[in-house]
Order: C-alpha cells, then structure tokens, then sequence
C-alpha cells in the first residue's frame, strides 16, 4: 500500500529553538550598531562550538536574524543542551566580553527563550515560532534581566518554555542544573493574548533570591510579573532585608529578628 502524500494535517517534525534579544540595542548610536551586533555574533558562534552544536545559520531555514537579537532553529535532539550548559556557557561568555570589551563599547545583555514544539522548515510554519517570541518578550524575562543587572551584574535572563522544561530539565538531561536553579512563572505579554506557564533562569542566582524580585501569581492566578517594589519602611508590616551580594562593613540597623544564610551561589 503506498503512503498516503503529506497534507497540511500532518503534524511537523519537533524543532529545538533558541531565541536572544540585545537589551538596549536600540539605544546604541547607529554607527556602533554593527560592530556590537558582530561582537553578539561571535559570542554566540563561539559558545555553540564550545558546546559542540552546528551552527544554525550554516542551515537553510534555520537562523532568523531580528535586528537586535535571533532565533535559531536545532534539531529537537538538541534541546537539553540549549538549557544545560548553553545558558551557563552563554553567560560565562557575555562576562568576559564585558571584561574586555573597548571602554567606548556597549555591555552585551541578553533575554534569551528556550522552546520545543512542531515547527516545518524553512518556512517555519508552526505556533512554536511565535511562541518563542511572545516567551523572549515577555514581562517575567524582562524583569529577570533587570534583577539579574541590578543585583548581580548579570548579563543574562533566561526563560524555557513548560515543554522544553519537561523535556530536559525534569526528564534528568541537565546534568548541572536542575529544577531548583529555576523559578517557576507565568509568561505574560503586554497587549498579548499569551499566557504560558515557564521556567526562570538567571545565573549566580537561586530561585529563593530571585522569588521576592519577581512578583509571583496571587491567588487566583490572575496577577501576572512585575519589577521589584521596596518592603522596608511599611508601618504595617515588617521589614525584610536581603543581601544578594558581599556584606563587607555593613551596619543593619534595627532588630534582625530571623537571618537565614544561604551558603549555595546567590
């Protein structure tokens, strides 16, 4: 019996998908635009070959350039290590960028998304396209980098989808990072129907420093992300002190009632 001709009912093959947007690009002058962009370029050509992963733009279909940022599309094989050691390699990477980088050079900072889903190439018909771009945008990733900046001085936040969670994560094919490195969250898009349930990375970072940083649902499930907001001062409740960095000469004044030290990577 000869097999039946594909149709658009069929469900395209699984593709793992990376997506990456320079914070602030659009702020750069013009004329330094390329140079950071080429600098990104090589940040990211190099991790891939340090992770051992062809890459994408060497494959038709399989590298969208956005202007600030791209998404590249792997085989669905891939995934695992689009989480676990690409995030940390990528991180690694942007720091020392920053340490050699000419004064006059902007910092690279990324918002990355991890994703896995149906997806056909080249023409990459499939929701899993623009689901990785609402996830790159939206509100819980953009804070991420914020607290990741300004807590840290990180250059990178990382979201990964519910299925490609499931997939690398929880299925044990991280080796160095588990589910306790990520803060579980809901995606929202401003002005977007979207709402998805993800996973929070940002490096140097555990999920306990970062949950006071990132608004978490309310009750109901109908709150969604939102930047940092001051406890301390409040006269109705207490206040609430916490250090994500060195304490060197420090004076807290007022009681401490309760310290608890969290000697894992902050």
């Amino acid at each position: 019996m000869p097999l039946a001709p594909p149709t658009p009912l069929d469900v395209p093959p699984e593709q793992a998908l990376l997506a990456v947007d320079m914070q602030g690009y659009s702020k750069i002058p013009e004329a330094k635009m390329a140079p950071v962009r080429s600098d990104l370029d090589d940040v990211l050509t190099n991790v891939l070959a340090h992770i051992g992963l062809q890459d994408p733009r060497d494959l038709r279909g399989a590298f969208k350039d956005t202007g600030d940022g791209a998404i590249f599309v792997m085989p669905a094989k891939d995934i695992a290590r689009l989480v676990d050691p690409l995030l940390e390699h990528l991180h690694a990477a942007l720091v020392r960028y920053d340490r050699e980088r000419l004064a006059s050079a902007p910092a690279i900072r990324l918002r990355a998304a991890v994703h896995v889903g149906p997806l056909s190439l080249p023409d990459h018909r499939g929701d899993a396209i623009n689901e990785v771009c609402r996830l790159l945008d939206s509100q819980v990733v953009r804070t991420g980098l914020t607290v990741a900046r300004e807590h840290r001085s990180g250059f990178l936040a990382a979201v990964v989808s519910e299925a490609a969670f499931r997939r690398t994560v929880r299925a044990g094919r991280t080796p160095d990072l588990d589910e306790e490195h990520f803060l579980r969250a809901t995606a929202r898009v401003d002005g977007k129907a979207f709402e998805e349930p993800c996973w929070l990375f940002v490096p140097q970072m555990t999920p306990r420093a970062l949950a006071p940083l990132i608004e978490p649902d309310p009750p109901g499930g109908e709150g969604g992300t939102a930047a940092p907001t001051a406890s301390a001062g409040s006269s109705s409740t207490p206040a609430v002190f916490q250090f994500n960095g060195e304490m060197t000469d420090t004076t807290v004044i007022n009681k401490v009632g309760t310290m608890r030290i969290d000697r894992r990577r902050i």
